[in-house]
């Protein structure tokens, strides 16, 4: 299913000439340390698929390149030092290997047509997925859970094949508008963030609110939205608390991996 990244797009020579960015400093390897303890935790969670889907996040201090897993290597996999920097067209400037073809067209044309999105996670994540396949919204705002994404969302409904040019990769992006969460109907969904740990922090919160809703069908029974006006509410209070919650989440997870997988630190 993952497809390389055709000849003569990717090059592991810098584009960049003799002003070279500076890659080994702390907090580009702290954010290294951060993605890569997402990979971890998402494959623990029966996020992951295979070798496919793919997280990243614009390197700090630059908005022309962005960290992104290797082609080749599943989620649970994953390291800091094997995490991939390329630049928007296809250069890998730092790292060995080379993105997942896909990965490469829709991250970098995220990346570059949507500056707010400093992160952006794609998965196939078994819950959402489901979902999206589904007749009609895929995301019923009637549990608690759900409604952290209340108007947040979108669905990209022209679902076109594998996205193997930067025109489909142009086209998602065109579809996102202001959602932070896009359903891509018959094919996962993309979660964008301004954070590492936001982005990580909607993707969880989100396969568990889908896990519920499909629980809920599952009755047979009908699912009662909550009223958009207590709806809207307890959005707003939980987006009140959101990005130092979300910093908390990271960190607890990367505690647990420190304790039980420190390797993705390296």
């Amino acid at each position: 299913m993952a497809h390389s990244l055709k000849p003569g797009v990717s090059s592991t020579a810098p584009a960049r000439g003799p002003n070279q960015p500076d890659l080994d400093s702390e907090v580009v390897w702290e954010a290294r340390r951060d993605l890569a303890a997402t990979f971890r935790m998402a494959a623990r969670y029966g996020f992951e698929e295979g070798i496919c889907n793919h997280f990243s996040a614009l390197v700090p201090g630059y908005d022309d390149l962005f960290i992104v897993n290797p082609y080749g290597w599943a989620f649970r996999e994953l390291t800091a030092s094997k995490l991939l920097i390329c630049d928007f067209h296809g250069n890998v400037v730092s790292g060995e290997g080379q993105p997942e073809a896909t990965a490469f067209y829709i991250h970098a044309r995220i990346h570059k047509n949507l500056p707010r999105a400093k992160v952006a996670f794609h998965t196939h994540m078994p819950y959402a997925t489901a979902l999206s396949m589904t007749e009609g919204e895929p995301l019923i705002f009637a549990g608690q859970t759900a409604l952290k994404f209340y108007g947040r969302t979108a669905v990209d409904r022209d679902y076109n094949g594998l996205a193997l040019d930067e025109s489909e990769g142009d086209r998602i992006a065109a579809a996102v508008g202001d959602a932070d969460i896009v359903f891509m109907k018959h094919h996962g969904v993309m979660v964008l963030g301004p954070t590492i740990a936001e982005a990580w922090d909607d993707l969880y919160y989100l396969e568990r609110a889908c896990e519920v809703q499909a629980l809920a069908l599952s009755t047979g029974r009908e699912v009662l939205p909550v009223k958009p006006e207590i709806a809207e509410a307890a959005y707003r209070q939980m987006r009140e608390g959101d990005p130092e919650s979300a910093r908390l989440h990271l960190a607890s997870i990367r505690r647990q991996l420190d304790a039980e997988e420190p390797i993705y630190r390296d």
